[in-house]
């Protein structure tokens, strides 16, 4: 049984666009109709492959966005310059276009719902779509486990999931939601721009000694850089979870 489940997220599944959201000027959600899906855990990723007429084919994998449910999935794509794959899927890709997934894909950096202790979840830029995931896996369980998330993003207009996040924020029991802007701030804010530090992880985030479950995800060196705080906080680092791109975005 374990390995045919092992084969089942091997195989190649046609994935069919039914919307397309624009979250930001760079940034899409894409809701996927995909046959035989059966869920995944919020973290996971999947692999996405197109293929050309001519028959090139190129492959890039993303995180899901969505909480779990068979056959639907959601993915949150960054435009990456030069790349092969996100320029389609946010640029070019409609409703009723077909490509193929595979997956889900990991198990380290995921949350399941039956965890009660308190979580930390840190995104930098894009790194928030695994993190969505599992806000919204968190919702769909009614779980009131303690949540709170720390946004790092450029500029306002940058800020993907602006909307869902606010909302969330303001209904869901439980959850905290703090930013940091690092080039430019929304009118009236009381915060000079400036980069994730150690006072705002103290400030937003949780003690060391109430010994959360923390989720880091964005570019290498935003990743690196929050992690070595945190650590330097007290925090365990067996207690860290991390997932990081490269500063291209790997390509994608």
């Amino acid at each position: 049984m374990a390995r045919a489940a092992v084969l089942g997220r091997l195989t190649w599944r046609v994935a069919t666009v039914t919307a397309i959201n624009a979250e930001t000027a760079t940034a899409s959600t894409l809701s996927l109709d995909v046959p035989g899906w059966l869920g995944h855990v919020a973290g996971q990723h999947l692999d996405v492959r197109l293929t050309a007429e001519n028959g090139y084919t190129a492959q890039r994998s993303y995180s899901i966005a969505s909480a779990s449910e068979p056959d639907r999935i959601e993915l949150t794509v960054q435009w990456v310059a030069n790349g092969e794959v996100s320029p389609y899927l946010v640029e070019s890709a409609r409703p009723g276009d077909r490509f193929e997934v595979r997956g889900p894909i990991g198990g380290y950096f995921t949350w399941h719902p039956d965890d009660p202790g308190p979580a930390l979840l840190v995104a930098g830029g894009s790194g928030i779509v695994p993190l969505m995931s599992m806000l919204r896996t968190r919702a769909a369980a009614g779980s009131q486990a303690p949540f709170r998330l720390i946004f790092s993003v450029r500029s306002p207009a940058e800020l993907i999931y602006a909307g869902e996040l606010r909302r969330r924020a303001h209904e869901d029991r439980g959850l905290e939601v703090g930013y940091v802007y690092t080039r430019r701030t929304p009118d009236g804010w009381p915060q000079p721009p400036g980069r994730l530090n150690a006072a705002t992880l103290a400030a937003v985030g949780w003690p060391a000694d109430t010994d959360p479950r923390t989720f880091v995800c964005g570019p290498t060196g935003f990743v690196e850089t929050v992690a070595e705080l945190l650590v330097d906080q007290g925090h365990a680092a067996t207690r860290i979870k991390t997932e990081r791109f490269g500063p291209t975005g790997g390509g994608r």
